[in-house]
């Protein structure tokens, strides 16, 4: 890899300070506080559940959940699925900031509820909604328990992924060799951890799809398909065979097919859903159905 753009020896000063500048495509939206920065209220529809996210893959972890509820026939799922432009900083409006304080998509409103609760973190909404409604979360301890660790594996894991490989491989203003290296060695080590443990199970934690796939499949499945970062052939995903089975199988259910459109505003039009309030929002262009 060239190091053209290598960065000049650097000592961290004694009391870092605040760039605004620094930061590459994300420069405008990452600071080093929380809050609001201005008012702005939420849109709410007519559905139990208020979802306010965007097609990231944190976002289309809790969409799959409700699309796969919905499937599953679970008719109380029902969502309305509102946009938030991350770019344009919707994350840390007043009403956002009152749902997370953390000013992360995903974030919930259970409306189900005699008070509404708030539901933030992407593992913490899928877990909220497989209890709620008895699926795709096994009841026995010990499958339980295992979805549960394949969960919180990829809650820990996939910053290494996003903040750390995808960032400086491909956002950062400028290529360092050091960081690149560091997260894809990282990622590759990931990457053998879900095929070893797939090469002996249909799914992420045993014979049964559930919540610890919604939540690894957006990542590490976007990934090997190479739809996330176009970097399958840099990180050589072809070679991570059950992977790449495995996340072949899950694109392929009509349910995921749905969630992974609700949104998105990017890409082809035919894939895209900006708000979901209606399951005849999917309605193609063409009049088809996904």
């Amino acid at each position: 890899m060239s190091t053209s753009n290598q960065p000049a020896d650097y000592t961290p000063p004694k009391v870092w300070s605040w760039d605004a500048e620094n930061g590459g495509e994300f420069a405008k939206i990452n600071r080093p506080m929380s809050g609001s920065t201005h008012e702005k209220e939420l849109p709410v529809g007519k559905h139990p559940f208020q979802l306010y996210s965007l097609a990231t893959p944190n976002g289309v972890k809790v969409t799959v959940m409700f699309e796969e509820l919905l499937e599953a026939g679970f008719t109380g799922a029902e969502y309305d699925a509102h946009l938030i432009r991350i770019t344009d900083g919707d994350q840390f409006g007043s009403g956002f900031v009152d749902i997370n304080p953390n000013s992360k998509i995903p974030a919930l409103v259970d409306r189900s509820e005699e008070e509404p609760l708030r539901v933030f973190e992407s593992g913490s909404i899928l877990l909220h909604l497989a209890e709620k409604f008895g699926a795709f979360l096994p009841t026995a301890s010990r499958e339980r328990i295992e979805t549960l660790n394949w969960l919180f594996w990829q809650m820990g894991s996939a910053p290494y992924l996003g903040g750390g490989f995808g960032h400086f491989y491909a956002y950062a203003p400028m290529k360092i060799e050091y960081c690149i290296d560091r997260f894809s060695m990282e990622v590759k080590r990931q990457l053998d951890v879900l095929d070893k443990q797939l090469a002996t199970n249909r799914f992420i934690a045993g014979d049964e799809y559930t919540i610890a796939d919604m939540a690894i499949w957006p990542w590490y499945g976007a990934l090997v398909l190479n739809v996330v970062y176009s970097a399958a052939e840099f990180l050589d995903t072809d070679s991570y065979t059950n992977v790449m089975r495995w996340a072949r199988e899950i694109e392929a259910r009509p349910a995921v097919q749905r969630g992974k459109m609700v949104n998105r505003v990017w890409g082809d039009l035919s894939g895209q859903l900006a708000e979901r309030h209606d399951a005849s929002d999917f309605e193609l262009r063409t009049g088809d159905k996904v």
